[in-house]
């Protein structure tokens, strides 16, 4: 599945006793062969993927993985009506778009992640041409029509089975496929068209190198370390901030203490891309708005919403602007403490916030009425010790082992491989890809991407999954390790649910495996995972001073940062749901207008539920989530918090807390090996015990119903 990623977009836009030892490092760093026996016993496949380093090697995997799906796709075909079962014909289906989406996957992260330019501009082209011939094979006629005739036979079938039915079945229907021909051809050109569109608006994001010239004394407040850091520092003796890169970013807005090197930042971070992105995404919006138009929806996010736990758009704006209101008081309010922090830096009782303040300022009234100095918690988490421990409350919670793996390729030196198998039988699961560090032309925020999807195989066998988490953390430096942020922290526990979710699903189908469920419920098992790095209990078995490997977090500073986060709660809210309702806005229109004035229209409705962007900027034209996969759906962050939050209330109030083993396996075979393989309400209820309440998110942000 294309990657799946915590809102790092806003958290850069809104923020504008013995030393711990695990196990597997203990050991021999294993081989992906010691797993084969174990492979061959549970009936998996469990080998990692053959990764193009050549652009012939990118065009021979192209035209291989399309030539096999296309002679898949055409025995489906060729079978007499007689021939035909629920295996041969639509099971056979999902595992004949197999070799395409796999390529489609590892293309998408070497676009993504490789070094080289070229190898990231071949594989965009090569994607942009497995995009079309998935485009182009969903409105093929000789298929339609073989699946339709085999699906008015009534085959009895129930399950995982009937739910991929129904989902064929709903796909062909929302693309078309019973309108009149010219209507058909007309809509595959648009696809087609949208989806090239689409590819180059986020390319034109990933490969943007906007940078920031600042002298030593215009970053005046940030820390000795990123000024020491090579990756800023010039042989010059000036600083460049790329304003394209998450960690930069957010060390500068949350502690320079001038305004105007914090304003300049935030202008050249809401300006990149907006002369080449701007009239890309006016394109983009018409095009999506005439395919709706052409499919029978009043617009493109009712067209969009239609399949996800919301349906429409008015449910999702309705439930957007519910939570506005209801967080009115206390945004007004926790913007006036801002702006007493601002008057007495200043001078000026009238000082007012602006959209550059306020990641500096909850930085300082995290320090002055909180007394946290965040960055002074960094100790706390030294990368390799963060992530072990993180492997050790995940092992013990799911039942899992996860062991460090010799990777035979890497495409860059300090990539990191692990296994993930069950602990009780030894099953492998899946194997996971890190890549930790920024560096130039690498996808620029945190997301896990999908690379070897999971279903049941023609002879039977399991195709386990394989995932990479694709990261930007700090990089070691200056005679230090990578020191992460408490936030840094919550990203990476998010994130690695994702990953989760992919490489603990059980579902036959590809169509289902793995985080392929609803997108406005994706997020929510991953945020709730947060919830471990606030909990003493579960912090205490890691989160060690680097330095002495042995002091620990106090509990009073969990206490302030519980306080600060629900004192800051309102207007982290309003960000995420300016962010939403921009999206519905423009997604729930037909208006040309509308569209050729987006940047205008998005930046007005920022102003009037967050704060005004820079004037001058269009943050739209680099807000990568609705150029494709999160359009009309970014509302799903906050309904899945809602879920999320819903969720991590059975694991509080369970025996073990937070790492309660029952709690963990129910919420593994409930949610993560399930996937999308039944209807998603029917997953949840069967993780909580009951019906969804919403009382406790409210009581998460601090509101009441």
């Amino acid at each position: 599945m294309r990657n799946i990623t915590r809102s790092a977009f806003f958290l850069v836009a809104g923020l504008l006793g013995l030393a711990f030892m695990p196990a597997a490092s203990s050991a021999a760093v294993k081989q992906i062969s010691d797993y084969q026996q174990a492979a061959k016993a549970a009936n998996v496949v469990f080998q990692l993927p053959h990764w193009e380093k050549t652009p012939a090697q990118i065009q021979a995997t192209l035209e291989t993985a399309i030539s096999v799906s296309d002679q898949r796709l055409a025995a489906i075909i060729a079978r007499k009506p007689e021939q035909r079962t629920f295996a041969n014909t639509i099971t056979a289906l999902d595992q004949a778009y197999f070799p395409v989406t796999l390529a489609s996957e590892r293309l998408d992260v070497i676009q993504e992640i490789s070094p080289s330019k070229e190898m990231r501009d071949v594989a965009t082209a090569a994607i942009q041409r497995l995009e079309t011939w998935f485009v182009d094979t969903s409105f093929r006629r000789d298929l339609y029509e073989t699946i339709k005739s085999f699906a008015a036979t009534h085959p009895q079938v129930s399950g995982e089975d009937a739910m991929y039915l129904k989902t064929v079945l709903r796909d062909y229907r929302r693309n078309g496929m019973d309108l009149p021909k010219e209507q058909r051809d007309r809509l595959q050109l648009l696809k087609n068209q949208l989806n090239d569109l689409q590819l180059q608006f986020k390319r034109n994001i990933s490969a943007a190198k906007p940078l920031v010239e600042f002298t030593r004394e215009e970053l005046e407040g940030v820390s000795e370390d990123f000024l020491n850091n090579k990756a800023v520092l010039g042989e010059d003796g000036k600083y460049r901030i790329n304003a394209n890169v998450t960690w930069q970013i957010l060390e500068v807005l949350r502690n320079a203490k001038r305004e105007e090197t914090r304003k300049r930042l935030s202008i050249a971070r809401t300006s990149r891309v907006l002369k080449e992105n701007t009239p890309l995404f006016v394109k983009i919006l018409k095009t999506r708005a005439e395919i709706a138009r052409l499919l029978g929806y009043d617009n493109w996010a009712d067209y969009r919403i239609e399949i996800k736990m919301a349906k429409n758009g008015k449910t999702a704006w309705d439930f957007l602007q519910q939570l506005k209101t209801g967080l009115e008081p206390k945004f007004r309010q926790e913007l006036a403490t801002y702006a007493q922090l601002k008057a007495r830096d200043t001078e000026n009782p009238d000082a007012k916030i602006h959209y550059w303040d306020i990641g500096y300022y909850k930085n300082q009234l995290s320090k002055s009425r909180y007394k946290i100095d965040k960055d002074k918690l960094k100790v706390y988490f030294e990368l390799e010790n963060t992530l072990q421990g993180m492997f050790s409350i995940f092992e013990e919670l799911f039942g899992i082992r996860i062991e460090a793996v010799e990777a035979p390729y890497k495409w860059v030196d300090d990539l990191r491989l692990y296994a993930i198998t069950d602990a009780a039988s030894g099953t492998p699961l899946g194997l996971l890809y890190m890549d930790m560090f920024p560096r130039d032309g690498k996808y620029n925020h945190f997301a896990q991407f999908g690379v070897t999807p999971a279903l049941r195989l023609p002879n039977g066998k399991y195709q386990r999954p394989v995932a990479a988490l694709i990261c930007n953390f700090p990089p070691p430096g200056n005679g230090k390790p990578s020191l992460l942020t408490y936030n840094d922290t919550e990203t990476l526990f998010h994130e690695f649910g994702h990953a989760l979710h992919t490489v603990l699903t059980q579902a036959n189908y590809m169509e289902f495996s793995g985080t392929s469920v609803p997108r406005d419920f994706v997020e929510a098992p991953s945020q709730m995972l947060e919830n471990w790095v606030r909990d003493k209990k579960v912090l205490d078995r890691f989160a060690v001073d680097y330095r002495d490997h042995k002091s620990k977090i106090p509990a009073e500073i969990l206490n302030k940062l519980e306080e600060l986060r629900l004192a800051t709660i309102a207007t982290y809210y309003r960000g995420q749901l300016a962010y939403g309702l921009l999206d519905l806005r423009i997604h729930m229109s037909n208006d040309p207008k509308v569209f050729e004035n987006v940047v205008d229209v998005t930046n007005k409705i920022i102003g009037d539920v967050y704060l005004p962007v820079p004037e001058g900027t269009g943050l739209i034209a680099s807000f990568g989530h609705l150029g494709g996969g999160y359009d009309a759906g970014y509302y799903g962050y906050a309904w899945a918090d809602a879920i999320s939050a819903d969720m991590a209330s059975v694991f509080r109030k369970a025996p073990g807390g937070f790492m309660d083993k029952d709690t963990g396996m129910r919420l593994r075979k409930e949610i993560y090996a399930v996937g999308g393989a039944r209807e998603i309400d029917d997953s949840i209820r069967a993780f909580l015990q009951r019906e969804r309440s919403l009382e406790p998110f409210f009581e998460f942000i601090g509101l009441k119903k």
